[in-house]
């Protein structure tokens, strides 16, 4: 069997635990969001490292709510020095000073995306975010983050702070084919994005079931997606800076 098969074996494995036994969790997120959404709150994005794709994933996305507000900070990315990236997102005090600077109010939800939780930055923007009276919730690999310690002040994970979290289900260390001279291919991006897109499609279901509003980009690459999608920006542009 070749490590294409073993990778897919195992992402159809994790698929089937997210199905059978983080349902109930990812359904509670969604409730959580339409919510908020009803009440004129938004949902805000964060991750660093990789795990601002997650980020990435929800925001200006074909068939994605228009009503995220990711949290980008180019720094805690990749393609300003990776080396970098990784220390600052163990920097404490840098999260509070970056929450400053996003309108958030009470109410609002922010999802943190962290695999192993345990780095100082996501773990303080948990705390920071309940501080402004907003909903946390996680994206974490509980395998890997009870294996490790805290590297922020209070000695807690990201998954201790949070209001509620989700579990990719991962192994520790992420990657998860030996392949003879170390481990090879992970899975917290594939499983997250599925977690995010069903989200959003239960986030709509709730919603239009209300009856209450929502708003979803299409793709802008059809004209139809292109018309609409410039209301869109038109209407939120000087309220979320990266549209």
């Amino acid at each position: 069997m070749s490590n294409i098969d073993l990778y897919i074996g195992e992402i159809e494995k994790l698929l089937n635990r997210l199905k059978n036994v983080e349902k109930p969790n990812i359904e509670k997120a969604s409730q959580i969001i339409a919510e908020a959404q009803k009440n004129g709150n938004w949902l805000y994005v964060f991750g660093t490292g990789h795990s601002h794709i997650i980020a990435e994933e929800f925001f200006y996305r074909a068939g994605g709510m228009v009503k995220i507000y990711p949290i980008f900070d180019t720094a805690l990315m990749l393609h300003e020095g990776a080396v970098k990236s990784t220390s600052l997102e163990r920097l404490s005090g840098y999260a509070g000073a970056l929450l400053d600077d996003y309108p958030v109010k009470t109410g609002d939800v922010i999802i943190i995306a962290s695999n192993s939780g345990r780095n100082a930055v996501p773990v303080e923007m948990a705390a920071e975010a309940k501080k402004r009276g907003m909903t946390v919730i996680a994206f974490t690999s509980i395998n890997h983050s009870s294996q490790v310690t805290s590297r922020h002040s209070s000695g807690k994970r990201l998954f201790e702070m949070a209001d509620m979290v989700i579990d990719n289900g991962g192994v520790f260390g992420d990657a998860c084919i030996d392949a003879g001279h170390g481990k090879v291919a992970p899975t917290s991006t594939a499983i997250s994005a599925v977690v995010i897109n069903s989200i959003v499609a239960r986030v709509a279901e709730i919603l239009i079931n209300d009856g209450a509003e929502i708003e979803l980009f299409a793709s802008s690459n059809t004209d139809e997606g292109e018309k609409l999608n410039q209301k869109f920006i038109k209407k939120y542009k000087d309220y979320v800076r990266s549209l």
